[in-house]
């Protein structure tokens, strides 16, 4: 079956010179052929991510046209404006893939609005929004290696889509033959014919003013004196976070030479995740060199943001998801408290893998903090809801541990163009008082406790993968622990069971244990990963890392 699938792709008018090469590449070899064709990438609410190269187990014009036909299937029934907004990132072929993506909506009848040059993901989603349309492309793959792209797709509230239209969606893809099923037009003629428009300057420019009214204390970094080493990591980040952060004062900034510019090969960082060491080493350097108050590093699709902060030896100290979230809805609660700017009965969201030390500050300040599944979408499905009753006012911040946060309606995805702006307000803030992000974080400690938070992954790559992580949730339901780490496990909280979870169904288990820690382990939505997420509560640091070390070697059997 494999085989005659790449004999016809081998036969058939493939416009890319890289791709006929590759097929030619690997005739014969029969493991290559069926890992890139036995299957096909599969279509969710995260859209589609994948390997760049030939055949249906990759990324590559056909799928990428293939699943666009879905989505034009799909919007046609949904009425309303008729229209698609698409943008993309630095990645290899992002222009191609979303150029492409607008042809096929064109030849469908359906209007596109695309960005003219490569955009993040909050733009899209803020696009989305404000041209009315029925859904989002974000080509993007996120954080992934060079070697990777993806397709993202959004809904009409700016929000990824959701599973029942993703499942309509994924369910007309495979009705529609990859090679030639789906509508096309040139992307001239899309543009000739009107149905292809650029997004304006007016949109662009209401985006930048939607995030620079998220300020908490407006005018304070004109006079800070914050010096700012910032990475785009060769991603979209560098025109709108320097644009957003030169409007509110901040000029000290310094980007790193070697990632200032597109680069969808990543040479100088083979992971541009800003959630590892290695993305943020060659900002790090400069930081030390320049005496930078802070450094950032937002992600390729610019909706995650990691940051070093600045110690008192002069020395920079990673910030973890889980820190920074704390960190900004402290900041924002307080600010907003002190300038009379709180709204009524104020939200703020987090997933559920995230720490536990939120809800102490959330309670702190009076705020009411709701817990959803992992994944944005459930944060922005939060924000629907508030908006559907007429109270979008009323969310103040969402975050992931994965260090994706959100301040404001305006979107429904994290925005590391925000979450650039308010971290550099709030290290201006600490500054002009005397402090800093590093003592503020030692504060919330001292008066909340000493939570640890801290990640591991498995890997299973290859086709096998995804059955072997199927067999290991299945018996870690069929066989539950009763200790890890030699602490009692007294909870066990199974996300497949609605019913008593109040949440949609999810692949994910808590474990509660008998001196309050906490062990989730989760299946990886976008990679062939688990995750396995530690919470710990010392008396101290070392306490707290000593008890995390033990609960993960005794973990890691289970994923052999």
């Amino acid at each position: 079956m494999y085989q005659d699938e790449y004999q016809r792709w081998r036969a058939a008018e493939l416009l890319d010179f890289d791709l006929q090469k590759e097929l030619r590449d690997i005739e014969g070899a029969e493991e290559e052929i069926k890992e890139r064709f036995s299957v096909a990438l599969s279509f969710g609410t995260a859209g589609l991510r994948g390997t760049l190269g030939a055949g249906t187990n990759r990324m590559n014009i056909w799928v990428v046209r293939q699943a666009t036909q879905g989505v034009a299937d799909w919007v046609k029934t949904q009425g309303g404006s008729q229209t698609v907004a698409v943008s993309y990132d630095s990645r290899l072929k992002g222009w191609r893939f979303a150029r492409d993506a607008a042809s096929v909506l064109a030849a469908n009848g359906i209007r596109v609005r695309i960005y003219d040059e490569l955009m993040p993901v909050p733009a899209l989603s803020f696009a989305t929004r404000y041209y009315g349309c029925n859904a989002g492309i974000m080509v993007t793959a996120s954080h992934n290696p060079a070697q990777y792209n993806g397709y993202k797709a959004y809904g009409p509230d700016g929000c990824q889509m959701t599973d029942d239209a993703a499942a309509v969606v994924y369910a007309s893809i495979q009705k529609t033959d990859v090679l030639t099923g789906a509508r096309f037009m040139s992307f001239a003629e899309g543009v000739e014919r009107g149905l292809i428009q650029f997004v304006g300057d007016d949109c662009k420019e209401a985006f930048y003013q939607a995030v620079e009214e998220r300020q908490v204390r407006p005018g304070l970094c004109r006079t800070a004196g914050l010096r700012l080493v910032y990475s785009p990591l060769n991603g979209t980040g560098l025109v709108p976070v320097t644009r957003v952060l030169r409007d509110i004062g901040i000029t000290d900034i310094t980007i790193v030479p070697e990632q200032e510019y597109p680069n969808g090969y990543f040479t100088t960082c083979s992971y541009p995740n800003p959630e590892i060491y290695a993305a943020l080493e060659k900002g790090l350097r400069l930081a030390e060199q320049t005496g930078a108050d802070l450094m950032l590093a937002t992600d390729p699709d610019a909706d995650r943001v990691g940051i070093a902060m600045k110690c008192a030896d002069g020395s920079y100290e990673l910030v973890s998801g889980n820190e920074m979230g704390v960190l900004l809805l402290d900041y924002i609660a307080a600010g907003r408290i002190e300038k009379g700017m709180m709204p009524e009965r104020p939200v703020a969201v987090m997933s559920i893998v995230s720490t536990p030390l939120a809800d102490k500050v959330a309670e702190h300040y009076g705020v009411e903090l709701r817990h959803t599944l992992t994944g944005f979408k459930w944060i922005g499905d939060q924000i629907a809801q508030l908006e559907a009753a007429g109270e979008a006012d009323r969310f103040l911040f969402g975050f992931e541990e994965s260090y994706g946060y959100l301040a404001g309606p305006y979107v429904r995805d994290k925005d590391a163009v925000v979450s650039s702006m308010l971290i550099c307000e709030m290290a201006a803030y600490y500054r002009s008082v005397g402090s800093s992000i590093k003592e503020r974080l030692e504060e919330i400690y001292r008066q909340y406790g000493r939570y640890l938070n801290k990640v591991d992954s498995f890997e299973f790559p290859g086709l096998s993968g995804m059955d072997r992580m199927s067999g290991i949730m299945a018996k870690l339901r069929a066989e539950v622990p009763t200790e890890i780490g030699g602490r009692r496990v007294v909870k066990v909280t199974d996300y497949t069971r609605p019913e008593e979870t109040g949440l949609p169904k999810a692949n994910v288990l808590i474990y509660g244990l008998e001196d309050g820690a906490t062990v989730v382990v989760r299946p990886s939505g976008t990679e062939p990963k688990i995750k396995c997420y530690y919470t710990t509560l010392g008396r101290d640091l070392a306490a707290a890392e000593q008890e995390q070390a033990e609960l993960a070697e005794s973990m890691k059997p289970l994923f052999a």
